[in-house]
């Protein structure tokens, strides 16, 4: 597994929109904090395209990918903003550039594609974390962003945090991958499916019906991925939708189900997601999940 040097002042942060349009007004505050943080940030160049909901034509954000993948000078590249679209662009995607110099690839939700597309393409670590349409400069420097900035310029990263009802006990090591439940559930059966042999799986989701996240549990317990894990972890299941007949239990109840013939360690309700805050992961590294009654802790190895 590639593993990108991590940032220093003066460093090149490269920000592409593989999804989702986004307007000037929206990214130039992020620009400005990246600026703040002593780097240099470099737009590709059909960042405001618009085409229809997406961030110009498929082929306008492939190139834009590839310029960033293959660009040496680059040493980071931050995902504007997620919606939908990343998938379409993978196809003929030119990156021989990348193994040569490989860069942080950042962001979640649809970058959950990019994510998976650097575990089964890239071999390269990545960072799940928040992205310029989230940043909101009246509220200066939240814990989302200082985490990130830290990571980036490789402080490291341990997280304590609450337990939860729902949490299943037990330690466990294995490389974290992972993301957004739906867009890894859209990528099963392709070239970019995720393998979680020996894993720890991140799951986080967004705006789903709750009979959704049952059938998509449904396909990670049918499809064998649930076997052979090490451990989970649940990130934000956030503002969840339910039919007129209710289906009876919420998302988190829905996951915990599916789980209880496997012994692994689960944590719930992981700050991380379509939430705040949303503290960054790295995936594709050694993690260490201790789950316990009164403490829970994901540790770096």
């Amino acid at each position: 597994m590639l593993n990108p040097s991590f940032l220093k002042l003066g460093d090149k942060i490269g920000i592409i929109a593989p999804s989702r349009k986004i307007t000037p007004d929206v990214l130039y505050p992020c620009i400005k904090l990246f600026e703040s943080w002593g780097l240099q940030v470099v737009l590709s160049p059909n960042i405001y395209s618009e085409n229809h909901q997406l961030a110009g034509t498929d082929l306008e954000r492939r190139t834009d990918l590839e310029s960033m993948l293959n660009n040496p000078q680059i040493k980071a590249i931050m995902c504007a903003r997620g919606g939908y679209g990343t998938v379409r662009i993978l196809e003929g995607l030119q990156y021989s550039g990348f193994s040569v110099s490989p860069k942080w690839i950042i962001g979640y939700s649809d970058i959950t594609v990019l994510h998976s597309f650097a575990q089964t393409h890239l071999k390269c670590s990545t960072i799940h974390a928040t992205m310029p349409i989230n940043y909101n400069p009246a509220d200066g420097e939240t814990e989302s962003w200082k985490s990130l900035k830290n990571l980036l310029f490789g402080e490291p990263i341990d997280y304590r945090i609450k337990p939860d009802k729902l949490n299943k006990s037990g330690k466990a090591t294995g490389k974290l991958i992972g993301g957004n439940l739906s867009v890894l559930y859209s990528l099963s059966g392709t070239p970019y499916d995720i393998d979680t042999k020996d894993a720890i799986l991140f799951l986080e989701d967004l705006d789903e019906y709750l009979y959704h996240i049952d059938r998509m549990m449904m396909n990670l317990k049918l499809s064998g991925k649930l076997n052979n894990l090490k451990g989970m972890v649940v990130g934000g299941m956030s503002d969840m939708k339910d039919n007129t007949i209710p289906f009876g239990k919420d998302a988190n109840e829905i996951i915990s189900e599916h789980l209880n013939n496997y012994d692994f360690p689960v944590i719930f309700n992981f700050p991380a997601g379509h939430l705040v805050p949303n503290l960054p992961l790295l995936f594709g590294k050694e993690v260490e999940l201790n789950v316990g009654a009164d403490d829970v802790t994901l540790k770096y190895i």
